[in-house]
């Protein structure tokens, strides 16, 4: 994997050239699903985090490569929704799981929380897996690669700190989308070492072969 100095670099050269579409979708995006689920008694929730979760992704992995043409506040939407059944059930699969790990002990839930983490980046960069299979994937990627995830989210805590004297908007027209931006770019570092390694294949990304 390149150096995490390298990915956040890169990640803000993307996000700087596609700077507005970000910053609103990383705004608006979870108000969306926030506000929806808080209307409706949290149904909104149940039906719509999946497939905005899997949207958002997919448009900061375009972001993170620099194929930011035509990205919009309505890309999340359109991209999350093409495949609904399955970013819901992928990702409620992986809150399931998590949540069963957590029963045994705090500490396993939070290592298996780690394991699935690349599971709706899986489920929005390859339209073909199927939801079970994504989080075996996420599983593969993510073998040696949990505690650099852990430093990976760390290195942010001081942006969170600065946010906190400027009352969120720090956060909203920078950290959010920057945050965004390279855990997108983390997940294809990942995939790619993942793919180096011979822990997964092509054929199983394009959902062309068992898992």
């Amino acid at each position: 994997m390149r150096p995490r100095a390298e990915i956040k670099d890169r990640a803000k050269a993307g996000f700087s050239a596609c700077y507005w579409p970000c910053v609103l979708t990383a705004l608006l995006v979870p108000l969306f699903v926030s506000v929806t689920g808080a209307v409706s008694a949290g149904i909104c929730v149940i039906l719509f985090a999946g497939p905005m979760t899997a949207g958002l992704n997919w448009m900061f992995i375009q972001v993170f490569q620099g194929r930011n043409g035509g990205l919009t506040v309505g890309t999340p939407f359109n991209k999350g929704f093409e495949n609904f059944g399955r970013n819901l059930g992928g990702y409620w699969w992986m809150r399931l799981f998590t949540f069963l790990w957590g029963l045994l002990f705090f500490i396993p839930g939070i290592i298996k929380s780690y394991s699935y983490a690349m599971t709706m980046y899986i489920l929005a960069d390859c339209p073909n897996v199927r939801a079970t299979d994504a989080l075996k994937l996420s599983m593969r990627i993510m073998n040696g690669h949990k505690w650099d995830l852990f430093v990976f989210e760390l290195s942010f805590i001081g942006w969170g700190i600065l946010n906190l004297f400027t009352f969120g908007l720090l956060a909203v027209f920078y950290v959010n989308p920057y945050m965004y931006t390279s855990l997108a770019g983390f997940y294809l570092e990942a995939r790619e070492d993942a793919l180096n390694r011979g822990a997964i294949t092509l054929a199983q990304l394009e959902g062309l072969a068992a898992v």
